[in-house]
């Protein structure tokens, strides 16, 4: 079908690779979906993704970050992926999350990572775009693709790790200008998403993210994915949503699993 004929010319007579998130997404943005991104910090998670994802026949991206890297660094966390991948034969991609520095993200490169977030959206948008655009200039001739974040997401809940500790929405103008300047192939956005597990059922602006998408041409990217109706979803997808991240339902379905195991 079409992701497969499409993406298997890339990959044809080589051994399987992760693609850049930015061919995944190109696909989802042409055929009105969204590619799902979920954290796999060790080997069991990633094969238990990979696994569904050949039965479904679906694209993913695989993500890890500060948080997963106490666990496998970037060098193993990659070196594991691609193992795995080569079992599996999934088309996908190796996305770092919320990478915190410069630093992190050239190790993320040393170690073959195929896309790079720098999270610098707490920051000054000067501060943000300056060094969300270094990332672009570092990564694209390496053909790595690149998100960035403006305004901030989250958390509902005090356990999480990822997000920042109050949410800033999105500005439109300021999203176009960023996009502008930086050069991102993919912008995370803030429309009442946030990380974490929902106390309430988000209320998403779906006005702001249609002017987002109006005034940004290229794919934004949803955090915070667990727990979000479905009908938002595919209403946000319908908007240019071409990423949904999930980490949240992953650490809750194996924390549920493993109480009675060790109690």
């Amino acid at each position: 079908g079409g992701l497969s004929a499409e993406i298997d010319s890339l990959t044809k007579g080589a051994n399987m690779k992760f693609l850049p998130m930015k061919t995944l997404m190109a696909h989802a943005m042409k055929h009105g979906y969204a590619v799902p991104s979920f954290c796999a910090w060790n080997a069991e998670v990633m094969e238990t993704i990979l696994e569904i994802c050949r039965r479904l026949r679906s694209p993913v991206i695989l993500m890890a970050g500060p948080g997963e890297f106490p666990l496998l660094g970037p060098a193993s966390n990659a070196a594991v992926a691609r193992a795995l991948l080569a079992k599996y034969k999934v088309k996908a991609a190796l996305h770092l999350d919320h990478g915190d520095s410069l630093e992190m993200v050239k190790e993320c490169v040393k170690a073959q990572f195929t896309s790079m977030m720098l999270d610098f959206s707490t920051r000054s948008f000067e501060e943000n775009a300056t060094a969300l655009k270094q990332v672009c200039r570092m990564c694209h001739p390496k053909g790595i693709t690149v998100e960035g974040e403006i305004g901030a997401v989250g958390k509902c809940d005090s356990t999480t790790v990822e997000g920042s500790k109050g949410s800033r929405l999105t500005d439109p103008d300021e999203a176009a200008e960023y996009a502008r300047i930086t050069g991102v192939d993919c912008l995370a956005v803030s429309i009442g998403n946030a990380h974490g597990s929902y106390v309430k059922l988000p209320q998403f602006d779906f006005d702001r993210l249609a002017r987002i998408h109006e005034k940004v041409r290229i794919p934004l990217s949803l955090h915070g994915g667990t727990g979000t109706p479905d009908d938002h979803l595919e209403k946000a997808v319908s908007m240019g949503i071409a990423k949904v991240n999930v980490a949240t339902a992953l650490i809750s379905a194996l924390t549920s699993k493993s109480k009675p195991l060790i109690s």
